[in-house]
This record gives C-alpha cells, structure tokens and sequence, in this order.
C-alpha cells in the first residue's frame, strides 16, 4: 500500500550537511535517489533543467512531457513525481528561500517571479534556443563552483541563479503596457496570497474583497480578466488542490481531510470534491494507488 506521501528536506536528499542549498547533474542524481519517481513532495525551491530525456513528470497532479531545453520550477509543498523514458540529463537546484532571502533586501523576493506563484501554466517553460545556450553555461558555473569553492562561493552561486531566474523571467513575462494593468497584477497577486493564507477558513469572494479593500464584482472582474475564471472558482480550485495532496495519504481518513478542510462534515466534503472533479474522494485515491501500481 503507498505510504504516507514523503516530504523531503535538502537534508535527506544531500551527502554533506548543508540544509540550504543542492546541486546536482540530474542523471546521477536520479541514480542516487530512484525513490523519488513516486509521488513525493518537498519543503524547499526545486529546479531542474532537462537537456535530454523524454517521458513526463507531474506537478500537483498535472502531466508535462519532458523535453530537452525545458525547465520548471517547484515551491515548498508541491507534489511531484517522475516517469521518464530512457536516458534522462539535465540540471538540479534544491535551495531553501532563506538561501536567496539572506542575499537580497528585498522582502520576499521570488515571489516577483511568476514561475515561483505555485501556478502550473507558468512553472514549466520550454525555453527559446537562444535564452538555452545562455543559461545552461550559468547551471555549468554554479556546478564548477560548488565542486570547488572559493571565496565567497555561496554568493557567487546566488549570483549565478539570479541570473537564471531573470533571464527565464524575460522570456516569460509580458510587459506592463499601463498603471491600470500593473495595478490589477497587484491586485491578483496579493488575492493569490490571501487564499494560501486563508482558504481552509475563509470560502466566500465577498471575504477575500473586503480583505483587498474592493468590492466583490471588482475582484470578480479581475480575476476573469487575468485568469479566466471567476474568484470563487480560484478559491474553490486551491481547496480541491489541497485535497488532493491529503488524499495522496491512506494515512488520513476522508472524514479527517474534510475536517482539516474546514468542512461540516464528510457528506459534504465529498459533494463539494465530486462537484468539481466528477469523482468521488474515495475513487480519486483509489487511482492514485493503482496508478502506482500499489
């Protein structure tokens, strides 16, 4: 039976005592850990590179196929697994957010880019040729440094993924074209923050509006402008995600997730899950253990 989903720390995944930062070729890396091809999740920053393989890796339940040149981003909680076909190279980043935070002044700092959002549209990018053979001489730099270190290694080394993390971004960010645009990102961005914050306690868009200091139609607007899909619908799309992550563990029973959702009670729960996913709680784990052949 699939045990209780892993969470792993840098600790548990590195060699030497360093709890804030991995790197890694991936190939070996994947021969040392073949335990994380199954569904598991992390509390630190995880980035890989791919310059060969095929295959697919999931994040958060959704499917991607692995392609040279792509890379993805990971933030702490995340679930993910790995199915890849053949020979699969490429490029690892473990790091904790203190590892950058200690670096720069600026509070909160990843969260300016959008593949650190948790948002899967934006964490896994195909990148352009050109932006490639820029960035993957960086990942070489940041190997050559952590082999051999010199002074000031661990600077150099947040230097280097700046780099990365800012010409990535150049690729995937949109300019602001107007004041009323980049006050409306604002205004997504902080709702997005509410709901990590507030979704097991707080359901209804009125309550997120009020918070914002808006009203309910406005942030309605905003989010089907932005995102195409209406406030409740975001709200009511974490809740699910995080049943999903709880349902990957037999441990917890269905009533316990519902509670720990903040639901009635479990008749409800699995209303609300079915609505939503047209598959019941139950059946939904049930796939994930055959799934994993378990």
């Amino acid at each position: 039976m699939l045990q209780n989903i892993p969470l792993y720390d840098i600790c548990s995944l590195s060699d030497i005592n360093q709890d804030d930062i991995l790197i890694s070729r991936f190939a070996p890396y994947l021969d040392t850990h073949k335990n994380l091809f199954t569904t598991h999740r992390h509390s630190f920053y995880h980035l890989v590179l791919f310059t060969e393989g095929s295959g697919t890796h999931s994040i958060d339940f959704e499917n991607f196929e692995v392609k040279p040149r792509q890379i993805y981003f990971m933030i702490p909680g995340q679930v993910h697994s790995w199915g890849f076909e053949g020979f699969t190279d490429g490029y690892i980043i473990n790091f904790s957010a203190s590892f950058i935070q200690s670096f720069v002044l600026q509070h909160g700092y990843l969260d300016n880019f959008s593949f650190f959002s948790g948002n899967l549209a934006d964490a896994v990018i195909n990148l352009p040729l050109e932006t490639y053979e820029v960035i993957r001489p960086l990942f070489e730099t940041i190997l050559a440094e952590a082999a051999n270190p010199g002074a000031s290694a661990a600077d150099m080394i947040r230097l280097l993924m700046l780099q990365i993390f800012i010409r990535v971004n150049r690729v995937t960010t949109t300019p602001t074209v107007n004041n009323s645009s980049s006050y409306n990102q604002t205004l997504l961005k902080n709702f997005k923050n509410l709901i990590e914050h507030h979704y097991t306690d707080i359901k209804l868009p009125k309550d997120y509006a009020a918070m914002l200091y808006i009203t309910p139609n406005h942030l309605n607007a905003v989010c089907k402008d932005m995102m195409g899909v209406s406030a409740g619908e975001m709200i009511r799309n974490r809740i699910i995600l995080e049943a999903k992550r709880m349902l990957t563990n037999p441990q917890l029973s269905i009533n316990e997730i519902s509670l720990k959702l903040n639901f009635s009670d479990n008749s409800y729960f699995t209303k609300f899950f079915k609505k939503l996913e047209n598959i019941t709680p139950e059946e939904f784990r049930k796939k994930l253990l055959n799934d994993h052949g378990k």
